[in-house]
């Protein structure tokens, strides 16, 4: 059974940083999508990240491109998002997700990130945690 717990959400000022941690157990494929995804009050769930295990390309919403990044761990269970430069419309609860890509390869190509990509932006991924809640104040 897969597992995906957040942690390293808080509440911070305009233009400070916070560091979110997803740590992922119960994997079976070899490869995973991974992304961040956030729900703000009164708003729908919309994916802001995402990375496939192994490879070192990613994918980002407009919204928080050149502010966020994404990145995992060498052991690829851990799931990070840097938020750096953050405002009040980050506020949100930020969820980790994982979805099986079953046929990539050990180190895929960056057109893995495009497949991840799609399923994020659709919100077709199959795992999912409980989140962590981000406020920004200004």
């Amino acid at each position: 059974q897969v597992q995906m717990i957040e942690s390293g959400g808080g509440s911070v000022q305009a233009g400070e940083s916070l560091r979110l941690t997803c740590t992922a157990s119960g994997f079976t494929f070899r490869s995973y999508c991974m992304g961040w995804f956030r729900q703000g009050p009164g708003k729908e769930r919309e994916g802001v990240a995402t990375i496939i295990t192994g490879g070192n390309d990613t994918y980002y919403d407009d919204s928080v491109k050149g502010r966020f990044t994404i990145s995992q761990g060498n052991d690829k269970n851990t799931l990070y998002l840097q938020m750096d430069d953050l405002k009040p419309e980050d506020t949100a609860v930020y969820v980790c997700a994982a979805k099986p890509a079953a046929q990539a390869p050990e180190f895929p190509g960056p057109e893995w990130v495009g497949y991840c990509a799609a399923a994020l932006r659709r919100r077709g991924y199959n795992h999912w945690g409980q989140g962590t809640q981000v406020t920004v104040s200004s």
